[in-house]
């Protein structure tokens, strides 16, 4: 389903659907914590994906029988008891035994719950992970990094909102896809080229939307001198060279990348013309400013920050998320594995 067949449903209630349509499974590494349950009773409940809970088994029956879990529908393993442990520290082991790491701390690091997690979606055991509730992101991101990998041809993870603009133009519920407004500070071009493509494939796999991307800066097609637009031109071209079929343009001020009218004056012939629906910006400033503006002027739902490039799902929480925050990011975990 993709939005223009919508029938002007919320966009999160589409992107549950299409997670209930797939049958997938979720990791929530963070037992410990009663968000956690919570969210596990909505994910069963809504249908949204099979739920592994890890964490000691006593606690999260305690919990689950306070917040009207039926364990019945749920698996729970603790990671410090499992029979899955020592393959997974083996594992573990060979992938980070370069780096120097021995054979007992790969078995002690298998039994945090972020790099057991993460090892169950290596192994296809679960489709995503989704955690952040008690974790810091970069020990999200760390295990994911450490564990799953770079998806092919990606340099770089990093972090998308999804921004509903209740209204623009003749949209209704107009999705942009901005990125990165979360993770990268100061992209190199292949970086920046790298955060185009994932975020790109980020919208794909959410919306059913084609992605036309923007390469934005304070420039449109050489109007400005700089080593800024020279970083996004450079990142266009590693793009059109290993991604043809994207479609793509740059650099472009965000008028020119937005407004057709404006695209005609300044980029005429432009393949998006004016009707981009995924923005690159070329640093975190920019990038996390804009979704913030978005966001407070437009009146606009940001969604995220959607962790990206990894070869499979990890995705992160806001540390003052709510369980149904934790029912949302599952659903996008679901679809983000394609």
């Amino acid at each position: 389903m993709s939005l223009d067949e919508t029938g002007g449903k919320n966009i999160l209630d589409v992107i549950k659907e299409k997670a209930r349509a797939k049958s997938r499974k979720v990791v929530l590494p963070e037992g410990s914590d009663p968000r956690t349950i919570k969210a596990a009773k909505g994910i069963v409940e809504q249908k949204i994906a099979g739920v592994t809970i890890l964490g000691n088994k006593d606690n999260i029956a305690k919990m689950a029988k306070e917040h009207g879990l039926n364990l019945d529908m749920v698996q729970v393993i603790d990671p410090q008891t499992s029979e899955l442990l020592p393959s997974f520290a083996k594992e573990f082991f060979d992938l980070r035994k370069a780096k120097g790491i021995s054979e007992k701390e790969a078995e002690e690091t298998m039994k945090n719950i972020l790099f057991f997690g993460a090892m169950m979606v290596r192994r296809d055991m679960a489709d995503g992970s989704v955690a952040g509730a008690i974790n810091t992101t970069g020990d999200v991101l760390r295990a994911g990094i450490q564990v799953i990998g770079l998806a092919p041809g990606i340099k770089i993870v990093s972090g998308a909102f999804m921004m509903t603009v209740p209204k623009y133009r003749d949209k209704i519920n107009k999705i942009y896809m901005y990125g990165d407004s979360a993770v990268v500070p100061n992209p190199d071009a292949e970086q920046l080229a790298s955060i185009a493509v994932s975020t790109a494939q980020t919208m794909k796999n959410l919306t059913g939307e084609e992605p036309r991307v923007a390469m934005l800066s304070f420039s449109t097609k050489g109007s400005a001198k700089h080593p800024d637009v020279d970083k996004v031109m450079a990142a266009l071209e590693i793009i059109k060279k290993n991604y043809p079929d994207l479609k793509v343009d740059g650099e472009l001020q965000v008028d020119a990348a937005i407004v057709p009218e404006v695209a005609k004056s300044k980029c005429p012939g432009s393949p998006i013309g004016g009707e981009a629906n995924v923005l690159i910006f070329p640093d975190l400033d920019a990038g996390n400013i804009a979704y913030k503006l978005t966001q407070r002027l437009a009146n606009a739902t940001a969604t995220g920050p959607i962790v990206q490039g990894l070869a499979k799902p990890c995705n992160d929480l806001s540390r003052g998320c709510s369980a149904e925050d934790i029912v949302d990011v599952t659903a996008i975990a679901m679809l983000m594995k394609g």
